[in-house]
């Protein structure tokens, strides 16, 4: 009976043992780690990769530092281009996670191509405005006066999103226009004009705001009538969990704050 006893009592002791060890303590000064909000953490950090529009290089630079901030361990690396540029890189089996174009027909190409993973969201819209040297020194002050005669004019290239957007816009005002040039990307169009190389480019809003200093902007009412869409999906083959974040980030506050801020209209 008295050893008995004794092992009665030692598999007591032992379960007692073992159900605080199961259990957070609540002593006072106990430290307790609660478990993570809806949403919060990096999910494994690494490196995130995401193709972006070139009219995209200000905002999404300034929106992947702040995701880097509130994700520990995570890096954003970023490839700028012409979006119809992007999307051949990635048909042709260029990796990254998340891609963002400048307009829905771009993405509706990528999503044919089978290299977009669900379903992509508009986050913003952007529209076009002629950018001239500083001080307008040519005195353009409508989408007609693009056409005086021995004006250097670039816009994009037909098959990019601001060069569509171009083409519209040349539609509703009734003018053809004869540009010099038709670049791959906005930027390449903005740099003709901040060189010197052209006396007006079509570029978007947001562009000729980043470049204020460097250009004048001239607005025109037909840019109304050609309005792009921006959209963002995660890309087949990346990091989901981390993509669907930064989507996420970029629709929420913080996004767009940084992104009205850039000049781009909300999303439709």
């Amino acid at each position: 009976m008295a050893q008995l006893a004794l092992v009665v009592a030692a598999v007591a002791l032992f379960a007692g043992a073992c159900s605080s060890s199961d259990e957070p303590s609540t002593q006072p000064g106990a430290s307790v780690t609660a478990p993570a909000p809806k949403g919060a953490g990096n999910a494994g950090g690494g490196t995130l990769t995401v193709f972006a529009a070139a009219s995209l290089t200000e905002s999404f630079t300034a929106l992947g530092k702040e995701f880097e901030a509130q994700h520990p361990g995570t890096t954003v690396k970023f490839s700028f281009a012409g979006s119809a540029t992007l999307v051949q890189q990635l048909t042709n089996g260029a990796k990254a996670d998340v891609f963002a174009a400048a307009d829905q027909a771009t993405m509706d190409k990528a999503n044919q191509g089978g290299v977009i993973d669900g379903q992509a969201t508009v986050f913003a819209t952007n529209k076009l405005a002629i950018a001239v040297a500083p001080g307008n020194p040519k005195n353009i002050r409508s989408f007609a006066d693009l056409n005086k005669a021995g004006l250097a004019v670039v816009t994009c290239a037909p098959q990019v999103p601001c060069g569509s957007a171009a083409k519209k816009a040349e539609t509703a005002a009734g003018v053809t226009l004869k540009p010099k040039s038709e670049e791959q990307d906005v930027k390449q169009v903005l740099n003709k004009v901040q060189s010197g190389d052209a006396d007006a480019g079509l570029v978007y809003v947001t562009d000729a705001t980043s470049a204020s200093g460097k250009v004048d902007k001239v607005d025109f009412p037909q840019a109304d009538q050609a309005i792009n869409s921006y959209p963002i999906a995660a890309v087949k083959g990346g990091q989901a969990a981390l993509a669907h974040q930064f989507e996420e980030f970029v629709l929420g506050t913080e996004g767009k704050l940084v992104l009205t801020k850039a000049g781009f209209g909300s999303a439709r």
